[in-house]
C-alpha cells in the first residue's frame, strides 16, 4: 500500500535512493549536448571502470520521436546525477529489435533499458536470458512482465484500480462497466472487475461496443436502462467516452469515471458531457520541471513518456553504488520494497516484473482538471 503522508526523515531517505532533491529535481546540466555514450553504438572501446547499460528505441522510422525523446531524457540522467560508474549506449531497434540486442550483449552491456513496443518485448528478452541480462521495458502491458522483465509504464490495472479505490472511499459502492470490444477491452474488464472485488464493490452491470462506429450510443443506452449503479468506468478515450456519457447524464447522481488514457486530452477539460468525471493519472508536478530542463538542453519539448527513461536511468545509477563489476546487474535489487523516487512519483517492482506506482485522482471541470486524490509520497508495506 502507499501512504499520502510521509515524515520530513522519511522523505530525506526515499530521495536519497532516488539520487534526486525534492527542492531541485532536476540540477541543469552543461550545455546542450548529450553525452557521448547516449549516441548510436559502433562499437564500444573497453571500458572497465562504467557499467554497461543498453538502451533499446527506435531512432529512425515509426516511433524513433519517441525514441529520441526517450534517450534524450537518459542523457539528463547522466549528467544530472553526475554519474560515473554507468555508461549508457543506445542502439536503434528500428531495423530490428533482437538483431540491436544481439549487438548489445556482445558489446557487454549488462542491463537492458527498452524496448519501447510491446510487441518487441518476447523478441528481445528471448535473446537477453540467454546472456541473463534483464529488461527495464517501456511497455505499460502487464503480461509481458517476468522475473527478468521489468515494465516501467503505467498500467491499465494500476489507473483503474486507484480510481475505484477513491471512487468507493467517497461511497460508491455498486459500480458499471463500459468498454469496447476485443482485447483491449477485455483486459480492461478484467482489471475492472478485480478492482470492484477488492474494495467490496459490486460490479451490477456492463456493456461492450464495436471501436470506430456510433455502437457505444447505443450501448450507453442500454446500460443506462438496466440502472442501480453509482459510477460508470469508460474504458476508451475521451473522446469516445464523452459520447457515451452524453447518454448516460440522464442517470441521478452518476459518476463517470476514466482511466490514464484521459491524461492530457483536451477533450477531458472541453467536453461537458465528461464535467465531473474521475481519473487516475501520473502527478506532472516534477514533469513540468523537467520539460524545462529538458527545452533548454534539446530545444524542443519532451513526450510525457520520455520520463520512464530518466527514471530508469535513476534506479540504475542508484543500483551501481552496490553493483560489484564484471558481475551480472543484480536483478534481486530491483524488487526492493522501499521503492525508488522518481520524477514521476515513487515506484517500486514486485518480484514478477510488474510496477506499482503512486497515482494522483482528478476531476474534469469546466476549462480544465483539480486534482481531488494527491498521489501517494510512499510505500508503507
Amino acid at each position: 500500500m502507499i501512504e499520502a503522508r510521509m515524515s520530513r526523515r522519511a522523505m530525506t531517505l526515499l530521495i536519497g535512493v532516488a539520487l534526486i532533491s525534492g527542492c531541485n529535481v532536476i540540477p541543469k546540466g552543461p550545455g546542450g549536448t548529450p553525452a557521448p555514450e547516449a549516441g548510436p553504438s559502433d562499437g564500444l572501446p573497453p571500458d572497465k571502470a562504467r557499467h554497461r547499460v543498453a538502451l533499446l528505441v527506435p531512432l529512425s522510422g515509426p516511433g524513433s520521436e519517441l525514441g529520441q525523446s526517450i534517450a534524450n531524457a537518459t542523457t539528463m540522467a547522466i549528467l544530472d546525477t553526475n554519474a560515473q560508474t554507468v555508461r549508457i549506449t543506445t542502439y536503434d531497434t528500428s531495423a530490428g529489435a533482437a538483431a540491436a540486442t544481439s549487438k548489445a550483449l556482445q558489446e557487454g552491456n549488462r542491463l537492458i533499458l527498452g524496448p519501447l513496443l510491446t510487441e518487441e518485448v518476447s523478441a528481445v528478452a528471448d535473446v537477453a536470458r540467454a546472456g541473463k541480462v534483464p529488461l527495464i521495458t517501456f511497455s505499460n502491458d502487464s503480461r509481458v512482465a517476468g522475473r527478468d522483465v521489468f515494465i516501467m509504464g503505467t498500467t491499465q490495472d494500476s489507473s483503474i484500480l486507484r480510481v475505484v479505490q477513491f471512487a468507493h472511499d467517497k461511497g460508491v459502492n455498486r459500480f458499471a462497466l463500459l468498454a469496447p470490444k476485443g482485447e483491449f477491452g477485455s483486459r480492461a474488464a478484467a482489471a475492472y472487475t478485480d478492482a470492484v472485488r477488492s474494495v467490496g464493490g459490486t460490479l451490477v452491470a456492463s456493456d461492450n461496443y464495436d471501436r470506430g462506429n456510433s455502437s457505444v450510443l447505443s450501448a450507453a443506452a442500454r446500460l443506462r436502462a438496466k440502472g442501480g449503479f453509482q459510477a460508470v468506468l469508460i474504458a476508451d478515450t475521451p473522446k469516445i467516452a464523452a459520447q457515451a456519457a452524453s447518454n448516460l447524464r440522464g442517470t441521478k447522481g452518476l459518476r463517470i469515471l476514466g482511466t490514464d488514457l484521459w491524461s492530457g486530452d483536451p477533450v477531458v477539460s472541453n467536453s461537458a458531457a465528461l464535467r465531473g468525471a474521475w481519473f487516475a493519472a501520473l502527478p506532472d508536478t516534477r514533469y513540468r520541471q523537467f520539460t524545462s530542463s529538458y527545452q533548454s538542453r534539446f530545444g524542443g519539448s519532451p513526450y510525457r513518456q520520455a520520463t520512464m527513461g530518466y527514471d530508469a536511468v535513476l534506479l540504475t545509477v542508484r543500483i551501481a553504488r552496490e553493483w560489484r563489476g564484471g558481475v551480472p546487474f543484480p536483478v534481486n535489487r530491483l524488487a526492493d520494497r522501499g521503492g525508488f523516487l522518481g520524477l514521476d512519483g515513487p515506484f517500486r517492482f514486485s518480484a514478477n516484473g510488474l510496477i506499482e506506482r503512486a497515482l494522483e485522482v482528478r476531476e474534469t471541470r469546466a476549462g480544465g482538471v483539480t486534482i481531488v486524490s494527491p498521489a501517494p509520497e510512499k510505500f508503507v508495506d
